[in-house]
């Protein structure tokens, strides 16, 4: 009885301090709120025995979850009102700020959710075998098990090289340029790149670039991705003159809708890109340059919180791979189906059952 007193007592206190958050909660509150969470589900996930692989997941989830939170508090419930703790500050609130406001308070049950339900429920299963079990392991289990622990081990260590202080400094350093709810890109592309793209009607092929950029992102998302390639664009022409995609506008442009060129690509040592090519009748790529050029006059932004979630709170608003496959949709060209929301850059060719694709060229840099 006194145990279950206990607990409602710890809910009810969780649900005061969730509801102080979202009534006078600010951009520092907030963050240190986020910043707690994360202390105490990376804390329990460090102590409850389990697979060494299973706790550096949950660690590099629960971390890019806190990263993800940070950036839509700073960005997108708070971008201008970062000077005082309270919410009335120097733009009144208005019902949309409340919405945004509510998202973040609910992304502060995320790590706490993935906690409760995947480290807690696959460590119980967890157990030290007996001194009779520990007697019958074999020399192959040792072997297995050093395996094990070798290649966690270099995984670790390989998400720790690309989870470096630099790519989080310019990541960091660029959030202020991105919006979760607004468009911010517009008219990047410009006239003399629709003349381009009309010029290359009688190829009747449009081109998918899957790449190996080795920009900050790219980097933080192969952790998660365990793929090499993590960045997928679209082109009218075989030589890359239309290469476009969603990105971070490599500060040349906003985030969003953007053209590319290969210099963009050539960030690290084992850079490239792979170039295929689907067939795509002259009416379906007219069909697409013209939803290209719809775009481009309505604006668009980077679906930064969509890397994650899955979701998008208006259309223009999506990653690189989500635009890739949304364009392929529009013209009736998709050739497998999965949530746009879900795409990765290496489903084009890993989902690509009935070789739709043929592969064209790679460029590799270095």
């Amino acid at each position: 009885m006194k145990l279950r007193r206990y607990f409602i007592l710890i809910n009810i206190l969780i649900g005061i301090v969730i509801a102080g958050l979202f009534c006078f909660g600010g951009p520092v509150l907030f963050a240190l709120a986020y910043i707690a969470v994360f202390a105490i589900v990376l804390t329990r996930n460090l102590l409850i025995k389990g697979d060494i692989r299973v706790k550096i997941g949950l660690s590099l989830t629960f971390f890019i979850i806190l990263l993800i939170q940070i950036i839509f508090s700073f960005t997108s419930v708070f971008p201008v009102m970062t000077t005082a703790a309270f919410p009335f500050g120097t733009t009144p609130p208005d019902l949309l700020f409340w919405l945004r406001k509510l998202v973040g308070v609910a992304l502060l049950v995320v790590p706490m959710v993935i906690s409760r339900y995947v480290s807690i429920g696959k460590y119980a299963a967890y157990y030290l075998p007996s001194v009779r079990e520990a007697k019958t392991i074999s020399i192959a289990e040792f072997r297995h098990s050093y395996s094990r622990i070798h290649t966690a081990k270099e995984t670790a260590e390989s998400a720790s090289a690309r989870l470096s202080p630099d790519n989080f400094k310019e990541i960091m350093e660029d959030l202020h340029r991105f919006d979760q709810f607004n468009y911010v890109n517009d008219g990047s592309l410009t006239d003399a790149y629709f003349a381009e793209a009309a010029a290359s009607l009688p190829d009747e092929n449009i081109y998918i670039v899957i790449s190996n950029t080795g920009s900050p992102a790219s980097e933080i998302i192969s952790v998660f991705t365990n793929k090499q390639f993590n960045h997928a664009s679209l082109s009218f022409d075989r030589d890359l003159k239309t290469l476009i995609s969603y990105n971070g506008g490599d500060r040349i442009y906003p985030p969003g809708l953007n053209p590319e060129m290969l210099s963009f690509f050539n960030r690290k040592e084992d850079a490239g890109i792979l170039v295929y090519s689907l067939p795509c009748p002259p009416d379906k790529k007219r069909r697409l340059i013209d939803k290209v050029r719809e775009i481009n006059e309505q604006g668009s932004a980077y679906n930064m919180l969509g890397l994650v979630s899955g979701a998008s709170f208006r259309p223009n608003i999506m990653f690189c791979s989500q635009f890739v496959y949304k364009m392929l949709e529009h013209a009736a060209l998709a050739y497998f189906t999965k949530p746009s929301g879900k795409i990765e850059p290496t489903d084009f060719v890993e989902l690509d059952y009935r070789r739709s694709l043929k592969f064209e060229y790679e460029i590799t840099f270095n």
